[in-house]
């Protein structure tokens, strides 16, 4: 039977439409995904709907046409959802009282800072960075730059000056958006001065508007710096959309890859939209008058997709929380939760494990009745925290969507549908309709058929695939089109079960995941290497009990009078400097040598064994330049070693 168009509705409802969607989209892709793009405004209609060469690394979705993805997040709602909530905010302090932003009342801010830009010369293409809190303005920022054209480029605040300043340049930012300050728990920490020092090296940037957040005393550049407050108001709540071309890049958003520098990750306009829109409908199953509250940061892929674009496309209630789920105490999402009465809870593993660790006694006090689906994103979900979450959160009546992407994929591309495919533990499923998986051995064969183990490829492009690395598109080829003639390379291991059923096993290259977030080995051993006292370092993640993946690190210093704990603590006070302290390595182990072949190549296999704690089949050690080097390795070790 020949696979047809089912309907012009986005949104499947049962397992069955999901089987025929799933048909009708690799049998006939560009007609699957024309039907999905029609129900937005399009100021002119696409020639053709994809042209695309894997080879060349290059997808081309929608061509021809001419949009604004702003249009279609708040003006295409109005008048009839004019009145309602847009965003809904809840600040750090649970004493501070929350937002709740209309539709209209979001595109009359989102105008005025547009109309700001323009005032500071922004054009259409230009390039804008944010770096901020989790406040409404972020959102308002992004959405902003969208509106005239320019191209957003959202740092997460937690990045060291230096990783801000690496990211401003490489993308060649004008304008800086950011705050005074930021809260995060019981803390304060200061934002702008992060930005004046990143800006020393970053002679391109013209503007800085500042949000005055925590009201702490800052240094302002006349001619450069101007106050949000003094500025925003006075523009005109008016601003057309600027009409781009569908392959007009939307936004840059760095990610740590297996070497030293991050990887600009661009994403177009118009198959991001359509991609963002019909994932998060249907992974979510998202209804008129649910409340969505996905926990993410903007600063990464996952706020880009699921807390802006994603849910304002669909016309949804997005939640923004800009405090920490420990803060003022470990009931703070239930609390949010109750308050706000969330339908749908989109977090990470590692929050999940960490909640966990505060035990039950908390769920007494709250309800959780709202709650209609709960979702995990960021790494692979455990099956300890998977039945805490399906016990204690969802009351064993709420699916879970274990979702797997990746900022270079912007939406996602395996999970469960919510209510409708069969959920198992620590299993994303299956794949959404128009994403086409495959497994392959190392050197590059497909492995048919089920119970099966290898590599995760994506055979055929979708809609919001990355199209380039900023600046560098040898880069993005090398990176994900070249391991493997004719596919995408995900980078991640993955097992296919007997029902056909997908398991990601983890990072197979240089990159580790660190609570949801990859960090590039050979960034991190940059890093360290700048102390003034490391002659060399090697870094392999170990599993952790919360975070998912820790960072350990072997480290070869100079002699010194300084002991190892001192030592420790100056190399992680350089990594926090330099990256940021999310980068900042869990354990770090000095040694007089690492495990290298006769041609110098370190054995990482070894140390990520070490750290592991399981030295049961170190392998081969003859061929190393210096074998006794593992055994001091291993007398060494900050783990208990299992033999």
């Amino acid at each position: 039977m020949n696979p047809t168009r089912i309907s012009m509705s986005n949104r499947i409802r049962t397992f069955e439409e999901y089987q025929k969607e799933y048909s009708y989209s690799v049998a006939q892709p560009e007609e699957f995904w024309a039907d999905k793009a029609s129900q937005f405004v399009w100021q002119k209609k696409w020639d053709r709907v994809l042209d695309w060469n894997f080879e060349k690394g290059d997808s081309k979705w929608f061509s021809g046409a001419q949009l604004n993805i702003t249009e279609n997040c708040l003006d295409r709602h109005l008048p009839e959802k004019a009145n309602q909530v847009a965003l809904l905010w809840e600040g750090n302090d649970p004493g501070e009282a929350s937002q709740k932003i209309t539709y209209q009342e979001l595109l009359n801010k989102v105008c005025q800072v547009a109309n700001v830009l323009l005032e500071k010369g922004v054009q259409k293409g230009d390039r804008v960075c944010l770096y901020m809190p989790m406040v409404p303005e972020l959102a308002i920022g992004v959405l902003a730059c969208a509106r005239i054209g320019a191209i957003h480029s959202v740092v997460f605040a937690g990045f060291s000056a230096s990783s801000l300043a690496d990211r401003i340049e490489d993308a060649g930012c004008k304008v800086v958006l950011t705050s005074d300050g930021a809260f995060r728990g019981n803390k304060k920490i200061a934002v702008k001065a992060v930005v004046d020092e990143a800006l020393l090296r970053c002679p391109g940037v013209q503007s800085v508007l500042v949000l005055q957040r925590t009201g702490e005393k800052i240094a302002m550049k006349e001619g450069r710096d101007c106050w949000w407050h003094e500025t925003v108001p006075a523009a005109s709540a008016n601003c057309a959309p600027v009409p781009v071309e569908a392959e007009h890049p939307l936004f840059i958003l760095y990610t740590s890859g297996s070497t030293g520098k991050p990887k600009g990750v661009l994403h177009s306009t118009a198959g991001y939209m359509v991609y963002a829109h019909y994932s998060f409908l249907n992974v979510f199953q998202y209804d008129a008058g649910d409340i969505h509250w996905c926990t993410a940061d903007i600063g990464w892929i996952t706020g880009h997709s699921y807390i802006v674009y994603g849910p304002l496309l669909e016309g949804a209630t997005s939640v923004m929380f800009e405090g920490v789920p420990t803060y003022p105490d470990a009931g703070r999402c239930w609390e949010i939760i109750d308050k706000h009465s969330v339908t749908h809870f989109y977090t990470a593993p590692t929050a999940i494990r960490s909640l966990m660790g505060f035990g039950t006694e908390l769920f007494s006090k709250y309800q959780l009745n709202s709650l209609k689906v709960l979702g995990s994103v960021g790494e692979p979900i455990n099956e300890e925290a998977w039945h805490w979450y399906n016990d204690h959160v969802g009351k064993k009546r709420c699916p879970i969507v274990d979702t797997w992407w990746q900022t270079e994929t912007g939406g996602i591309l395996i999970s469960p549908l919510a209510g409708i495919t069969k959920t198992k533990p620590s299993y994303a499923t299956l794949p959404l309709p128009g994403v086409q998986p495959i497994l392959v051995d190392a050197e590059g064969n497909e492995l048919k058929g089920n119970n099966v183990e290898g590599n995760l490829c994506i055979k055929f492009p979708w809609p919001s695939i990355i199209r380039t690395t900023y600046g560098d598109h040898e880069r993005c080829i090398q990176t994900y089109f070249s391991t493997y003639k004719g596919l995408y390379f995900t980078g991640d291991g993955c097992k296919r079960d007997e029902e056909g059923y997908y398991r990601i096993l983890g990072r197979v290259d240089d990159v580790i995941n660190v609570s949801g977030h990859r960090m590039g080995t050979a960034e991190v051993e940059n890093a360290i290497n700048e102390h003034p006292q490391v002659i060399e370092s090697a870094v392999v993640g170990y599993p952790h009990d919360i975070k998912g993946q820790g960072i350990y690190a072997f480290v070869i210093c100079e002699k010194s009078d300084k002991s190892a704990e001192a030592l420790r603590q100056e190399i992680t006070s350089v990594v926090s400097k330099i990256i940021g302290p999310i980068a900042k390595p869990d354990k770090i182990q000095i040694v007089s040598g690492l495990p290298k072949t006769r041609s110098g190549k370190i054995m990482r296999r070894i140390l990520r064994k070490v750290a592991e704690g399981d030295i049961s089949n170190l392998g081969d050690t003859s061929t190393l330049l210096d074998p006794a080097i593992v055994d001091e390795i291993k007398a060494g070790a900050l783990v208990p070693l299992k033999a």
